[in-house]
């Protein structure tokens, strides 16, 4: 399956490029070289952005977790209002750009998108906080996937924030198609068995909601949807709850599968249930079936293929 580009935000440190507090950069090799591939970079630095200077003093966030200062370290100066009026206007401009998600910078007083070191007035640290700008952006964008640096190293929290990025990409594309409850219907349909794999709780709920489409307006509908579609993908797919789903999709071929077929596949989903081998294994075998029985409606699902399979997210166990 043929991908476009996505837009995505990132920290522009992580890019290598040297806008960090002492002069230098913190390049990251996966985000620049395997995701460069599949993504366009949007890069923003909040502190050099909003005016400081390569190299500064470091700085810190100081106060109220829920509403911290960023204040330099050494001296005590604070640019938060600075920092803020930046990120209004750079919030702006964002939302033109249509953004499918953004990597922030771990452990960042501005892009730090969680346990931020927050000190206290006895200079005690307490790791409660979030970035002044990553804050804000999460605040005005709550359904554009984030994820930082140091997260993505883990294989699943990497899996599930692509698979978000690529889902909100597909959302954004239907959008321009038009806002009608016949493309609604369509990217449901297609994304039925993805959304399952996450949560069968929102799969549900989002399918009473497209059964009553013409009980609501198109803003509410589509906002509705969006709402859950955000809670489901960012529930993590277990093996569990993925096994569910091949089951579900063998249902499929029980016409055309002999017996010895189908025995194999059940102990290929048992395999992968126990953690033995990784998804790939049994979605490459429900390929081949789909192919030779040219199986339309499994053809036609998002869950298959969600992202590219050279970033080999499903390759593990």
């Amino acid at each position: 399956m043929e991908q476009p580009q996505i837009r995505v935000g990132v920290s522009s440190c992580l890019l290598g490029m040297h806008v960090r507090y002492d002069g230098g950069h913190k390049r990251d090799k996966f985000i620049l070289n395997t995701l460069g591939k599949h993504f366009e970079w949007v890069h923003v630095c909040p502190e050099v952005e909003c005016g400081l200077t390569t190299p500064r003093e470091a700085m810190r966030l100081v106060g109220d977790p829920r509403q911290p200062r960023l204040v330099t370290s050494r001296t005590g100066v604070d640019h938060t209002e600075r920092m803020q009026r930046w990120a209004e206007a750079k919030l702006d401009e964002l939302e033109e750009k249509e953004l499918a998600g953004f990597i922030f910078k771990a452990k960042s007083p501005s892009s730090g998108m969680e346990r931020i070191k927050v000190y206290d007035h006895n200079g005690i640290p307490q790791p409660v906080g979030r970035g002044i700008f990553a804050s804000m952006f999460m605040e005005r964008f709550p359904h554009i996937p984030v994820e930082d640096d140091g997260r993505l190293h883990d294989p699943d929290l990497r899996e599930n924030f692509i698979e978000r990025v690529f889902v909100m990409q597909r959302w954004l594309d239907m959008l321009k198609e038009g806002k009608t409850r016949g493309n609604l219907v369509d990217f449901h349909t297609r994304h039925k068995l993805l959304i399952m794999a996450h949560s069968v709780e929102q799969y549900r709920e989002m399918g009473r909601l497209v059964a009553s489409a013409k009980d609501y307006d198109e803003d509410e509908l589509f906002q509705r949807y969006l709402e859950h579609l955000t809670r489901a993908m960012k529930t993590h797919a277990t093996n569990k709850k993925n096994a569910n789903v091949l089951e579900h999709m063998l249902g499929y071929f029980k016409d055309e599968l002999s017996g010895d077929e189908k025995q194999e596949m059940l102990e290929v989903i048992e395999h992968f249930k126990r953690g033995d081998v990784p998804l790939i294994v049994p979605i490459t075998l429900f390929n081949h079936y789909i192919r030779k029985y040219d199986e339309q409606y499994l053809k036609g699902q998002v869950y298959l293929e969600p992202h590219p399979v050279e970033l080999q997210l499903r390759n593990h166990s």
